[in-house]
């Protein structure tokens, strides 16, 4: 498992420095930071901007290797620039990781385990009401995209408050601001307003794996192994969960490494509609300011929580199935 694993962190970095190099390249061509600069009234002098990006390690004078050479000798040393404002894009960085991860791990780990709960539950009751209801409720969460989802709930949240006369959800930012004790009271309130992002993203998440997972489990329902164990006087629910769904879950590992990115992709609309200050939100705003080196910084952090997904997804494909350990 060792090898194994060394193998794998091996072939991800190496996927990272390959990440980090398209990123720079596509976002210093593609963007503009001389219009940022050009856009204040009055203009400053062409000289001026040329220093302010020099400053940057944005030097137009520069070819975009050359540039990120430069840019990569200091990323391996934990500085990823500084912002077209000016300020170190570290601090900001960091400040905004623990935002996003907060809505994208706990909104994966809540819409993934029910989505393989109600994935098997409706494969066991194949055809019956409660599977109909299931295959109806995930279509329609299916064809809904993730803003659209946030705005719905958005709105049934701001609905209810009126109706009730009381503040019972809250859904702007990621708590109230100036409250900062007693813990209990801070608690509970970051609790009510990691609800609705939670649910915007958990939701879609619920609903591609539950039918995945449906899918897979079907595969497995009848195989002879799971008559075997049953012969053998093994309980019904013994058998799904021992037996049936470890197979099952065997491709879903593979769906997860690749669903990631879609669960991330709505994260993005997720924190712009809330208004919370996470990496998504920074990804937006720094694409309409042209700032290169917050947008390279955004990409590295995609690309890390996706790489880290497959890595995740082929440990658990190697936990499930020994014969990957060893192949």
């Amino acid at each position: 498992m060792l090898a194994y694993l060394i193998r794998r962190l091996a072939y991800f970095t190496g996927l990272m420095l390959v990440a980090a190099f398209l990123s720079y390249v596509l976002a210093a061509t593609a963007l503009s930071p001389r219009a940022y600069f050009e856009a204040r009234q009055p203009p400053p002098p062409a000289a001026q901007v040329d220093a302010q990006l020099a400053t940057i390690g944005l030097d137009p004078s520069q070819p975009v290797l050359v540039r990120f050479g430069h840019w990569a000798a200091h990323a391996v040393r934990g500085d990823l620039g500084r912002s077209i404002r000016g300020g170190p894009i570290d601090d900001e960085f960091g400040r905004r990781i623990g935002v996003s991860l907060r809505l994208l791990v706990l909104g994966t780990a809540i819409g993934t385990g029910l989505g393989v709960l109600i994935g098997m539950w409706s494969a066991v009751r194949q055809y019956r009401l409660s599977d109909r209801a299931m295959t109806l409720i995930a279509f329609v969460l299916l064809s809904t995209p993730t803003f659209l989802l946030a705005l719905l709930l958005k709105i049934g949240a701001l609905a209810l408050n009126q109706g009730t006369g009381r503040q019972l959800i809250s859904f702007t930012g990621e708590g109230t601001p100036g409250l900062t004790e007693p813990f209990g009271a801070v608690f509970a309130d970051r609790a009510v307003h990691l609800l609705l992002p939670t649910l915007s993203i958990g939701l879609a998440t619920l609903a591609s794996y539950s039918r995945y997972q449906r899918s897979a489990m079907l595969d497995v329902l009848g195989a002879d192994y799971l008559r075997t164990a049953e012969a053998k006087g093994l309980s019904r629910r013994r058998v799904l969960i021992k037996h049936g769904l470890r197979t099952a879950l065997i491709p879903m590992s593979t769906f997860f490494s690749f669903g990631f990115l879609g669960v991330l992709t709505g994260a993005t609309f997720t924190e712009k509609i809330f208004g919370w200050h996470g990496m998504g939100e920074w990804f937006i705003d720094s694409i309409n300011n042209n700032d290169v080196n917050a947008v390279v910084a955004v990409n590295l952090f995609a690309a890390g929580t996706v790489l880290l997904s497959g890595l995740l997804a082929d440990l658990l494909h190697a936990a499930l199935d020994p014969r990957v350990r060893h192949g």
